[in-house]
């Protein structure tokens, strides 16, 4: 299968304009079994798939527009908000529509709800077009008088913003933080999530919220986290678990029993306790055409790699709770991950760090955008020792044996599981070697500890990854990485040769340190030279430029 096609990044700096890239995954499933389609920076995509898909407005280019924005709903927190759909608009209209419908531009949220008692569930707002209406009613949730309300984004391409809906103040109304003046985190936003994973806390102390142990793998080791080294890639703690369906037409309905019913019958359904918002769904009952199974929509993320493919391959199993929007079907979701890996992570941990893409200030590290990032995920903001420091991270991810070592060491576990994006790989391990390979690029690593990437991987000659090989940090990696299961590969990927390692890089492979400091302190650390190119490619970063909606000073 061709790979898909992306764009170089340019080799001018490391900041938010060289590593934008699109969600790690698109999915798109029509009636059929789950298939990842991931996309570059993290992990690539097969060729061409995705477009097409979706473009039930028509007229859409054969690349669609990266930048989106979310109109947010009044009062976001409240059961009424949570009920109001989303509407998805391009943040500049003179560079092509947005449709959620489009695998490529679709933008998820994810919310949850934290009672007074300890009592937690989930629920996924909708997202549909500006100027259309849901495929069906969305389910009004339950949110008992005293709970804590949270909500988080994810988004399939490169950069989404939230704008408050009409002339409300529905951003401030839900506390939302999209990023810090001047520079969005990208893919990534939350809602009020600081007081949530604050709430959180006192309900666990108190005993009326209980974490779930973790288990042990397969392996002997306890299951990992989303703060494990061996989980987490250039950006940790991105994009949520969402899954939505849509119809024939582009419309989008939350999934559930009945709207998969309704939208497989070519109706439309009505949820009995959606009262509040009749004026959604005016207009008719037209839905699919009778016999259309709908499409799925995912928002391809860490979570979903880790609770659907490396936690069933290890024998695992996630913290899930009930989704009152999918019928109270236990489910995981990002912010019970991140309560999960705050509880139980064990040392190292790994805490989003300081040359994370998504926390870069115009190509600069910035203590403050990456505390606010932290922030959305429940986790301390930069302490002192080595914690943020990325020269640490790579050195922990990509020389413990508690990072990468371990996706290898359990290679055989990871090659009897499915691929999520088979056009990747054709197994979990390929897919997992191939986003390293990548990782190591994105995040500088071989400009901040001066040595090559230590992954190489094998290719077959339709491109998917078939094998791969880690070498010690610092060690040139051998000629080829070898074939397997009989594949004939076509090309290797060989390390570069980076420049000089910088001085202020690290050799220790401690875990971060979580002791707290103030939010905005701490002095940035300039980007030197931009990072080697590897042979992979990558679409750039998300942009800097300032945006007039979406933020919190």
């Amino acid at each position: 299968m061709p790979r898909k096609n992306s764009t170089q990044a340019p080799h001018g700096g490391r900041g938010d304009h060289v590593r934008r890239k699109r969600s790690k995954w698109s999915l798109a499933v029509i009636g059929g079994p789950v298939i990842l389609a991931v996309v570059a920076g993290t992990v690539f995509a097969a060729g061409g798939r995705h477009h097409g898909r979706g473009q039930a407005n028509g007229g859409e280019a054969a690349t669609p527009d990266p930048n989106c924005t979310l109109v947010v709903p009044q009062h976001p927190l409240s059961a009424r908000g949570l009920a109001t759909p989303y509407r998805l608009v391009a943040t500049d209209p003179a560079k092509g529509p947005c449709h959620e419908a489009n695998t490529d531009q679709a933008a998820f949220v994810e919310a949850a709800i934290l009672t007074k008692d300890g009592s937690l569930s989930v629920y996924d707002p909708l997202v549909i077009d500006r100027g259309t209406r849901p495929a069906a009613r969305t389910v009004r949730p339950r949110v008992p008088r005293g709970s804590t309300v949270a909500i988080w984004f994810g988004f399939n391409s490169a950069e989404l913003r939230l704008k408050s809906s009409g002339r409300s103040d529905s951003l401030a109304q839900g506390r939302c933080v999209n990023g810090v003046p001047g520079s969005v985190f990208g893919q990534f936003a939350y809602c009020n999530a600081p007081a949530f994973f604050r709430a959180a806390k006192t309900r666990t102390a108190a005993k009326h919220l209980k974490i779930p142990a973790l288990g042990t793998a397969k392996d002997g080791l306890p299951c990992p986290t989303t703060r494990d080294f061996s989980v987490v890639d250039q950006d940790g703690s991105d994009n949520v678990v969402t899954r939505y369906l849509a119809d024939a037409h582009g419309r989008i309905a939350q999934d559930n029993a009945a709207n998969r019913a309704a939208l497989h019958k070519g109706v439309r359904v009505d949820a009995p306790r959606y009262r509040h918002h009749r004026h959604h769904g005016r207009g008719g009952r037209a839905g699919s055409p009778a016999g259309a199974q709908p499409k799925e929509l995912t928002n391809g993320s860490d979570n979903l790699l880790l609770t659907q493919f490396i936690d069933p391959a290890l024998g695992c199993k996630p913290f899930m709770v009930p989704n009152q929007s999918s019928d109270n079907r236990a489910s995981s979701a990002l912010p019970l991950d991140e309560l999960s890996a705050a509880a139980r992570q064990r040392a190292p941990i790994a805490l989003v760090p300081q040359n994370d893409p998504m926390t870069l200030v115009d190509g600069r590290t910035s203590v403050r955008k990456t505390n606010a990032y932290r922030a959305g995920v429940g986790m301390p903001p930069v302490g002192a020792g080595s914690d943020g420091n990325g020269a640490a991270f790579c050195t922990t991810l990509f020389g413990d044996a508690a990072g990468i070592q371990r996706v290898f060491k359990d290679k055989e576990l990871f090659r009897a599981a499915p691929s999520p994006d088979p056009g990747t790989a054709p197994d979990l391990f390929g897919f997992l070697a191939a986003r390293a390979n990548q990782t190591f690029t994105n995040l500088g690593c071989d400009r901040l500890l001066g040595v090559g990437d230590p992954v190489m991987l094998t290719t077959d000659g339709n491109g998917l990854v078939v094998d791969a090989v880690l070498t010690r940090l610092g060690q040139t990696p051998p000629a080829s990485g070898g074939p397997t299961n009989g594949a004939s590969p076509s090309a290797t990927q060989s390390a570069s040769t980076p420049p000089a390692a910088d001085p202020s890089a690290t050799a220790g492979t401690q875990a971060p340190s979580s002791s707290p400091s103030d939010a905005n302190g701490g002095p940035a650390d300039p980007s030197s030279a931009a990072p080697t190119p590897s042979t992979t490619t990558e679409p750039p970063s998300p942009s800097s430029s300032p945006s007039a909606t979406g933020y919190t000073n």
